[in-house]
């Protein structure tokens, strides 16, 4: 799935333009940043410069029209995320991907939390159309992921595959393993669907997600770089097996 913020102005050219995916209640706005809120869903601030920064949103204020991010005043890019005072908010929920912009960023020092304070958005949108098919592989094969952590050094993991499309995969993180930063390259990952679907590519994490009521761990999204022939024919037969061998369960 992809973080990067949705081309707005190309999407307002085609048919049926941007209406299709704004959300401008503010109910229904202030439903959507209270699941993000509580879910402590990660997202991804991104700057006019470039600059992208990761975070949570921390608090939810309508009657004053105000929302607050967690800030960590010793991460670099927040300094440049705030000379820009704007950026465009990236998150997910059960798949959604949401948007929307904030202005007028200002940093605010507490005593429990540092808070990156923000007008409360006027509208939003959310993107439900994915680029490719996914499919969810059988819990009997057990399918995993194998790699080594790539921001601590020597940590190998073998990571439950939840579901999986010729562009990328999620992986299930458990809480007690810290998260990569969004944008992280994983290299040489072994992916084992069953015994005839094994293959090795890289990876690049896209987003990492709370998965609602399961406390557990994280949902990391990840996008396959570079997959080769081989890989690629393997995974596509795997798809349409495991697509067949659903709609056949569907008719017993």
């Amino acid at each position: 799935m992809e973080t990067l913020p949705a081309p707005l102005d190309a999407l307002s050219a085609t048919e049926g333009g941007l209406s299709q995916f704004r959300v401008a209640s503010p109910l229904e706005i202030s439903s959507l940043l209270r699941e993000l809120c509580d879910g402590n869903v990660p997202l991804n601030l991104n700057a006019n410069d470039g600059t992208v920064y990761t975070t949570t949103l921390w608090t939810l204020d309508t009657e004053r029209g105000s929302i607050g991010f967690c800030a960590d005043v010793a991460d670099t890019r927040l300094q440049a995320l705030l000379e820009c005072e704007e950026a465009v908010v990236v998150g997910y929920l059960n798949n959604v991907k949401l948007q929307f912009d904030v202005s007028h960023l200002v940093l605010v020092r507490g005593a429990r939390a540092n808070v990156l304070s923000c007008t409360l958005p006027r509208e939003m949108f959310r993107f439900q159309r994915r680029s490719s098919f996914r499919v969810r592989p059988p819990m009997r094969n057990s399918p995993v992921a194998r790699l080594r952590h790539p921001e601590i050094a020597g940590l190998p993991l073998s990571l439950r595959v939840i579901d999986i499309s010729i562009g990328g995969c999620a992986l299930f993180l458990p809480s007690d393993v810290s998260p990569p930063r969004p944008g992280a390259l994983i290299q040489q990952v072994e992916i084992d669907l069953d015994d005839d679907t094994r293959f090795d590519v890289n990876l690049r994490l896209a987003h990492v997600t709370a998965i609602q009521n399961d406390g557990r761990g994280v949902r990391l999204g990840c996008e396959f770089l570079r997959a080769g022939g081989d890989a690629v024919r393997a995974l596509q037969r795997f798809i349409d097996h495991t697509q067949k061998r659903g709609k056949l369960l569907a008719l017993d």
